[in-house]
């Protein structure tokens, strides 16, 4: 490990012993940010705290704002010189100004940023003041203010910190982890994210009448470099137990976007392919997705209509006002919205009912049971005609035989994917199917195209 990135293990680990990106609102962190405004006559002041890929805003005043991505940011510049970064006039720094259009609508001039330390000195966060119109630079005294503020609300952090410390049966959970010998460990994902070891591989969905590909599911991989080509399961459910998800998960929204403006660059596929992204539970949970994945949109400059979003029925037990919230967030922004694995839940039928979803995939346990006799295939059979009922489509998964896609097809299932059609492939390889006339997949032949 580097000096930089233990630097930065370092600081997150000191960010996660605080436990402030989890916590809900504290009414002692909103005065630091009235006071900062009334103090600076501010148009927006941000209380933000950053991990690997995301600022997390703690506390807003005037515009809301949830959460930003890292890249480019005040933060990782407040970071970079370990102190203050004061821009009296954006227009002096035309690069910077059209990197960090990441406050949504807000048009700003001018912003004073301070970092927020914990107790060892680490960098955790950022208190940032705006304003739309240039202003002169801070005198020393005003700076002095603005960093007693960003102390105090360390100082609140680090009761934070004390409180989580003192309680024993948390420290009991969080030793065996931190204790944890099996691969991976939370450093090798840390180090293969820095390194770019992770892929992503896409497999096509296609319209089942004429074989059109009108999206693809895009899939993570690890090209390790002594273990080759690592499948998921062997290190999200981990990703997921660490905390390591988020990050991961941002790279991959991200990638997406870049392929799709990369493909749209060649004049590949269809203004209208879909490209769809799988959301883990701890990313769902967070309500300020919808904002991060309009800061995506728009900086790679992706029309929403291009971007699917998947989410299984456990990603929306836990909290369903949250759910109810994060996904009438997405849905206005226009992404498609997609229930994964249908059918494998305890509640699907109330979830239909009460969650603006586009599309069912039918998980691929029932398509594969299809052709074992009458039940199965009226599962399927209901499963298409409920989704018809409710205006929403259906993507079948797992079409492994032409049997099942002629049942499919028979049933008015519109859309499907599977092996049939095509394994999941990387970047070079998909992209030549788009290349093929119209997208369109030759004709299936054969009994069975896979084991």
């Amino acid at each position: 490990m580097n000096a930089i990135e233990h630097r930065e293990t370092e600081r997150l680990n000191a960010l996660a012993a605080t436990g402030i990106l989890d916590s809900p609102p504290e009414a002692s962190f909103d005065a630091m940010t009235r006071l900062a405004a009334e103090y600076f006559q501010a148009d927006t002041v941000l209380l933000t705290f950053a991990d690997e890929s995301r600022v997390w805003v703690k506390s807003a005043w005037g515009e809301q704002v949830r959460e930003l991505p890292r890249t480019g940011s005040i933060f990782d510049r407040v970071l970079a010189v370990d102190g203050p970064v004061i821009v009296a006039d954006m227009q002096d720094d035309p690069e910077f100004a059209a990197s960090y259009r990441m406050l949504r609508r807000l048009e700003f001039a001018s912003f004073a940023a301070v970092p927020v330390r914990a107790h060892d000195g680490e960098i955790l966060g950022a208190l940032t003041v705006f304003s739309r119109e240039a202003r002169r630079a801070m005198a020393a005294d005003e700076l002095h203010i603005l960093e007693s503020l960003a102390e105090m609300a360390a100082t609140q952090v680090e009761m934070r910190r004390l409180r989580l410390a003192l309680r024993p049966v948390e420290q009991a959970v969080a030793a065996p982890r931190a204790e944890r010998s099996a691969w991976p460990r939370k450093l090798d994902l840390h180090q293969a994210l820095d390194r770019n070891e992770f892929v992503l591989y896409y497999q096509p969905e296609v319209e089942l009448t004429t074989r059109r590909i009108v999206g693809l599911e895009a899939l993570i991989r690890w090209v390790h470099p002594e273990r080759g080509l690592v499948p998921p399961m062997e290190f999200i459910p981990y990703a997921e137990e660490c905390g390591m998800i988020l990050p991961i998960g941002d790279w991959g929204m991200a990638e997406v976007c870049r392929q799709l403006r990369r493909w749209r660059s060649e004049e590949l596929g269809r203004s209208s392919l879909r490209v769809c992204v799988n959301l883990s539970a701890r990313q769902f949970a967070r309500a300020g997705l919808a904002d991060h994945v309009e800061e995506l949109l728009r900086r790679y400059e992706v029309s929403s209509r291009q971007l699917g979003l998947e989410m299984t029925e456990s990603s929306l037990i836990t909290d369903a006002a949250t759910a109810m919230e994060v996904l009438g967030s997405l849905r206005r922004l226009g992404v498609s919205l997609l229930m994964d694995d249908f059918g494998t839940g305890y509640s699907s039928l109330n979830h239909l009912h009460k969650f603006p979803f586009d599309l069912l995939k039918i998980d691929r346990s029932f398509v594969m049971r299809m052709t074992e006799g009458d039940q199965p295939r009226q599962i399927v059979r209901t499963i298409v005609e409920l989704a018809r009922v409710l205006g929403m489509n259906v993507v079948a998964e797992g079409i492994e035989t032409v049997e099942q896609y002629r049942m499919l097809r028979e049933m008015g299932c519109r859309y499907g994917q599977g092996y049939l059609f095509s394994r999941p492939l990387p970047e070079a390889e998909v992209t030549k199917l788009l290349r093929l006339p119209g997208c369109v997949l030759p004709e299936p032949e054969g009994e069975r195209l896979c084991a």
